[in-house]
């Protein structure tokens, strides 16, 4: 007998793996990936450009001896994201239709390897879009995956599954946690003297407030592609025009990036002499826009006893100088989004 783990890196999919291997089953983890995986111990202000909890996945399944395969969801999830069948939460998250997108991934995976059933760490009631009972039969059905889909954790809320019913997997073995807490889950890792979890629950940029107004603007704006996803992760977004906005770096490794992610066409600014952000201006490179730019960077400067700020700037026509005053907080406040 074989089964596939959806095996997202948390503790939840870890549990539910180790518990259906504990009843002799062999088990093969299953881990998507997506420009939107954030794992939790990385705060939403300083996201990076491969954040995500693939490294976490890979240790999970080293530690308990199971054959990992890495699947990205690809272009797909781009495409539900531009106008999803089932809607979005409370921000960008499509999170009903990004299920039934990984279930029928792991459906074809599950006939290549000849596995009998999926089963997956979700707990009835723990997140309120894509946990609810009604909402986790809706999935498993638009995936062509009704009564193949086993839930351990929560299993005895639920009614039987295919599994438990030809006695595959014993239903007295399973559990029947169900909310938000961590409690249960927390005391079963002590059980199976599981430590080092790489964090309690993965997560999802798409959840963010900040990204989700950064997404927003993008899908009204610009065309949504790989390349301006990993733009959207990093530094301050200011938006110009309808073709134009500016990238403003945080840190030093966020300078760097904005760097590497330059296209053609793009214009790099930054300070000349004072220590300060970089920033990366896209669409059209007009002159006041470039002042304008030169103005944001200013107001991020390190500038004690300077009231104008020598900025450069470069891109594929041009490149100079330029001496401004720092951008007014309301001004910026203004176009930032």
């Amino acid at each position: 007998m074989k089964a596939i783990a959806l095996l997202s890196g948390g503790l939840d999919s870890t549990l539910a793996a180790k518990i259906i291997q504990d009843q002799g089953i062999e088990v093969v983890a299953l881990h998507f990936t997506s420009p939107f995986c954030l794992c939790d111990k990385h705060s939403p202000k300083n996201i990076r450009l491969n954040s995500g909890c693939r490294n976490e996945a890979f240790e999970v399944s080293k530690n308990l001896g199971i054959e990992l395969k890495v699947m990205n969801k690809g272009n797909e999830i781009l495409e539900i994201i531009k106008k999803p069948k089932h809607g979005f939460g409370s921000n960008m998250n499509p999170c009903i239709d990004c299920r039934i997108l990984m279930f029928k991934k792991a459906k074809v995976y599950m006939e290549e390897i000849g596995a009998s059933f999926i089963f997956t760490g979700e707990v009835v009631g723990q997140r309120p879009m894509s946990q609810k009972k009604h909402i986790m039969s809706l999935i498993d059905k638009e995936a062509g995956l009704t009564g193949l889909v086993l839930r351990p954790l929560s299993a005895k809320l639920m009614p039987e599954t295919l599994p438990e019913k030809d006695g595959w997997v014993k239903r007295e073995k399973l559990l029947d946690i169900t909310g938000r807490t961590r409690k249960p889950q927390i005391a079963l890792a002590e059980g199976y003297n599981i430590k080092d979890y790489p964090c309690a629950a993965g997560g999802c940029l798409l959840t963010d407030p900040e990204f989700s107004k950064r997404l927003k603007d993008l899908l009204k704006f610009g065309e949504l592609t790989q390349d301006e996803i990993r733009l959207l992760k990093i530094g301050r977004h200011f938006r110009f025009s309808e073709h134009t906005k500016l990238v403003v770096g945080r840190d030093e490794q966020e300078n760097e990036q904005l760097l590497k992610l330059k296209q053609e066409g793009d214009c790099i600014i930054f300070p000349k002499e004072a220590k300060g952000p970089a920033g990366l201006l896209r669409g059209k490179v007009a002159e006041d826009y470039i002042a304008k730019s030169a103005g944001i960077i200013a107001r991020y400067c390190d500038r004690i006893g300077v009231e104008r700020v020598e900025i450069l700037f470069s891109s594929d026509k041009e490149s100079g100088e330029i001496e401004v005053e720092p951008m007014a907080n309301e001004a910026l406040k203004a176009i930032r989004i």
